[in-house]
């Protein structure tokens, strides 16, 4: 018998403006889900159920007056690394349990707007800085609901996690690495990253803004929905920008012509090959997107990742000492993890000409993509190098070797952070055992509309089927 978190976000929205379902009857069917499978999850870090109802009742009583918002009554869950104001918020740090902010991330503030109900705080890694999400803040890690002894990677994997089982029916995301995308590859979901600007990091604290705040969803058509919300930057904001289309609708529609596609599997990185189905996995989007006319043609990656292995290591580093050091007060760094401790000491090793050679090496390493890439609409490759993997993988060789590990798992999605392209995550299929793998498709700069209609059109031709895992039949 059908549920209703087998509806589509689009699905519960009509249903919602139509008089068919209230935004209680969705949000308590969501809050038990949470209840029931979240012990076996590790999706969420906070769950408020009576600041969710309040606001699914508010949202109903503007329903009745015929007061539509584009999220009104649709429950969501923000990635514990962005501020919520009244909402905990711990950035995935047992340092920072408890805190409780004052005042919404810009994007939050967004999104609450809109009339989405928040139901709670989804698990991330401390301070974003790994693409898996251990035990830290919550007492299971975040897992794929296909296979719970693996990771649903990092940094959104707990929000990955939660749609995927059916806990949220689309989820707020962020990516400074892949970490949109790596969790929709181990989730069997769609995950977008747009253009640098199109989404507001401001106020911004670097000129190398990689990260982007983006959507996780079951379908193209929600991802987008989510996205349009998202897509209003304010006047500060150093790279924002807003589009000519709208994107929500570029979600429903298909590109108004053939595109020049490059394709490549080699991982860039010496002694790193593929897995068969990741490989298997670009292929067969290869074959559809002939079959659909596009121009697709196998490539050489723009630039090695090797050559730029190093740098990436240090900005995680520099990352984690800059929020190691001004959100954590010295008393509580001890209660760091291992990860974050071993990047913070790394990072305060660095002078101020290191930081500066860092930037230069990853801004060539952009330039190459971007000249490399110059003659083709949208470029595809995996999404990742091989599946999901096993609980402690990352930390099998030692924390000195976490870096490595995961962008030997990773190294598909970094790139396109530096380059500030739009890239999105597609499932393709399961193999024998189960286990997800997907592609990634990237775009040209501010052309996220152009990519959103292409992955609706690979969606709408065929390219996976929303094959659900068992949680969700619980």
């Amino acid at each position: 018998m059908s549920q209703l978190h087998d509806l589509s976000a689009a699905e519960q929205l009509r249903a919602l403006r139509g008089g068919e379902l209230t935004s209680r009857e969705l949000t308590e069917h969501y809050l038990d889900r949470i209840t029931k499978l979240d012990a076996e999850l590790g999706a969420f870090v906070t769950v408020d159920p009576e600041l969710a109802l309040r606001n699914a009742d508010r949202t109903d009583e503007r329903l009745t007056r015929g007061e539509h918002t584009p999220l009104g009554g649709i429950p969501i869950g923000i990635k514990d690394l962005h501020a919520t104001a009244g909402l905990a918020t711990s950035f995935g740090s047992a340092a920072l349990a408890g805190h409780v902010p004052t005042d919404d991330d810009w994007t939050v503030g967004l999104i609450r707007r809109a009339g989405a109900v928040v139901v709670g705080k989804t698990n991330a890694p401390e301070f974003g800085v790994a693409c898996y999400v251990d035990a830290v803040v919550t007492p299971v890690p975040a897992v794929t609901p296909y296979d719970t002894g693996r990771y649903s990677s990092g940094s959104s994997g707990g929000a990955a996690t939660a749609v995927a089982a059916g806990l949220l029916p689309i989820a707020h995301a962020s990516d400074g690495a892949g970490s949109t995308r790596t969790p929709a590859a181990a989730c069997h979901l769609v995950g977008i990253k747009p253009s640098r600007g199109l989404v507001s990091l401001a106020p911004a604290s670097s000129f190398l803004a990689t990260g982007a705040e983006g959507p996780l969803a079951r379908t193209v058509e929600d991802a987008a929905l989510l996205l349009e919300v998202m897509a209003q930057p304010p006047a500060q904001d150093l790279y924002g920008w807003t589009p000519d289309t709208s994107l929500a609708e570029a979600g429903r529609t298909r590109p108004d012509r053939p595109l020049k596609i490059g394709w490549w599997t080699d991982t860039g990185l010496a002694g790193v090959d593929p897995h068969p189905e990741s490989v298997r996995a670009v292929r067969r989007t290869v074959d559809l997107l002939r079959g659909l006319g596009h121009e697709v043609r196998e490539i050489a990656p723009p630039a090695r990742q090797e050559t730029a292995a190093g740098a990436i290591s240090d900005m995680l580093a520099v990352s984690a000492t800059m929020r190691a050091t001004m959100q954590v007060p010295a008393d509580k760094r001890d209660l760091l993890t291992a990860h974050t401790r071993n990047l913070a000491a790394v990072g305060a090793k660095m002078t101020g000409p290191d930081v500066l050679l860092m930037h230069a090496a990853l801004a060539r390493f952009a330039s190459d993509f971007l000249a490399g890439l110059d003659d083709f609409d949208v470029a595809l490759t995996p999404t990742t190098s091989g599946p999901p993997v096993p609980l402690g993988h990352f930390e099998a060789d030692g924390i000195e070797r976490v870096n490595e590990r995961m962008l030997a798992w990773s190294c598909y999605t970094p790139w396109a952070n530096l380059t500030g392209q739009p890239a999105v995550s597609l499932p393709s299929h399961l193999d024998d055992d189960g286990l997800p793998y997907s592609v990634q498709l990237v775009g040209r700069i501010r052309q996220d509309a152009t990519l959103v209609s292409l992955a609706a059109q690979l969606e709408h031709e065929g390219l996976w089927d929303a094959v659900h895992p068992p949680h969700w039949f619980r």
